[in-house]
This record gives C-alpha cells, structure tokens and sequence, in this order.
C-alpha cells in the first residue's frame, strides 16, 4: 500500500471535525425544535387571522427585506396589537423594525449603557407565574430621575430590562408578568417623562408582551401621577392592571403564582434577583 503524499489528521483534529460537526447538527436540531414550537403556538390561531399573517408578512417584507428573519409569532403580536388591522399592524411593525436598529444598533443592551440606572437596584426578575410567564418586580421608591444619565439612559434601562425578561420567556408562551411596588414612593420618585417613555417603549415596541401587571403597596399620593399617565395607556393595557389592597397582597398575587415560585418579601419562597445579574 502506497502511504505516500497522504493527508495524515491528528486525532485532534479528528474531534474537531467531529465537534463542528455535532455543533452544526445541534443547531438544525434547536431550530428544528424552535420551528415545531412555533408552529404548534400558532395553532391557537383561527383561519382568517392566519391569512392576515400571511398578507402581512407579504406588506412587510416587501417594505423591509430584515423582516424575514422574524417568526410568526412576532408578527402575530404586532397584528393583534392593532386588532388584526393589517395596515396598522403593519405600520407599528415597521416602526419597531426602523427602532430596533438605530436604538439597539449591537443587538442588545450592555450594563455598561445603564451603569447609573442599575445602581438603583430598582429591577428584579424571579419565578414564574402558573402560566408559566417569567416574574418581573419593579420597585417604584427606588427610581429618581437620572441626572446624569438623562432620559435617554432610561429608556435604555428599560429595554435592557423587557429585553431580559423576554429572553426568559419559554417557547410556546408569550407574556410575562409584572409587579409594581411602591411602597415608600413620594414626589421625589415621580417622573412622568421618564413613565411615559417606559410606557410608550412597552405598547409600541413589546405589544402584547405584558401578561397582567399588580401595583403593589400603592400610596394616596401616587394617584395624582396615575391620573396624568393613565390616558396614554391603551385599553388592552389598561385591562391587565390589578390594584392590589394591602391586606389581599399574598392571597391576590397566590391565585396567579404559585407560592414556591412568589418572591419572599410577598409571602413566597424565592429571593429576588436584581436584573443585571440574572
């Protein structure tokens, strides 16, 4: 046998080939799987809001070629947030598109774009609720107007935030949970600029992202700041907010989340985690 002039691979690089090969492999299987998820969440929709998917996604390709890279579902979000108007839906779609872009040019929000925010400790994520949609806590007495960082840094804490919650969110499941507490919150808490970007980032940006939201702990003098904001805030929004009584606190957030995955300041069984560490 002639053994001249032949290739001889370490097996080293034998178990590279076969790693890039399993890796590859593993991806078509997670995309598979992704697919099938996808599929099988759709299910949920009738015929004619599968049809107006289908124009819209025809609207919006057309108009933004990136936009193929978005599933279904993602575009089912943005045509139920305009009540299956695909001309709307369309329109809010691409606007977020246009958004995502020029707002989150490197895909994602770095802590180092939010350092004055995070110092705050204002954001928490833990547990989900029985439904199975990722918990997020918000504490209101801790927010003070960012001096330093302006309004800009956060809106970009906020998308820092709804980016990592969404993250959580399991396949098959769309929303989360939020709770707002504002135990402790005065005027020096109050930023009606800085809630109404949060809001408008939320409703144009996540439509149909928010499951239901509790405010907690809620203070007489929050009221004056609610009535100002609550006529930006749209009906389907508007449906998904509970004022909790402080005496119901445990009992109303237990008919929703189950007391082992319920945050231990409410009576439950897991410890916070601030955000920028989850």
């Amino acid at each position: 046998m002639n053994l001249e002039g032949m290739e001889w691979r370490s097996e080293t690089q034998i178990c590279n080939d076969h790693d890039e090969l399993g890796r590859h492999e593993g991806k078509e299987e997670e995309e598979a799987s992704k697919h099938s998820n996808v599929m099988k969440t759709l299910s949920g929709s009738g015929k004619e809001e599968l049809k107006k998917i289908r124009l819209m996604r025809e609207i919006v390709e057309t108009q933004d070629p990136s936009s193929k890279e978005v599933d279904d579902l993602t575009i089912r979000r943005f045509l139920r947030a305009r009540e299956l108007d695909i001309g709307k839906g369309s329109a809010l779609f691409l606007k977020y598109l246009k958004w995502r872009r020029t707002f989150v040019p490197n895909g994602s929000i770095s802590t180092m774009e939010v350092p004055n925010e995070i110092a705050q400790n204002k954001m928490f994520h833990q547990g989900l609720d029985k439904k199975g949609r990722p918990i997020m806590v918000v504490f209101g007495a801790r927010h003070f107007q960012n001096k330093l960082g302006g309004l800009e840094e956060f809106k970009r804490y906020v998308v820092f935030g709804l980016d990592k919650l969404c993250s959580r969110i399991a396949v098959g499941q769309e929303k989360f949970v939020a709770i707002g507490d504002l135990q402790g919150w005065g005027y020096a808490n109050s930023d009606i600029r800085g809630y109404l970007a949060a809001l408008s980032i939320l409703q144009d940006y996540y439509p149909e992202r928010l499951g239901k939201l509790f405010l907690v702990h809620v203070p007489y003098i929050f009221m004056a700041a609610w009535k100002i904001i609550y006529p930006f805030i749209d009906n389907k929004t508007k449906k998904k907010i509970v004022f909790v009584e402080n005496k119901n606190i445990k009992s109303t957030l237990l008919e929703d989340i189950d007391e082992s995955q319920l945050p231990q300041i409410y009576g439950g069984r897991l410890p916070l985690v601030p955000i920028h560490e989850c």
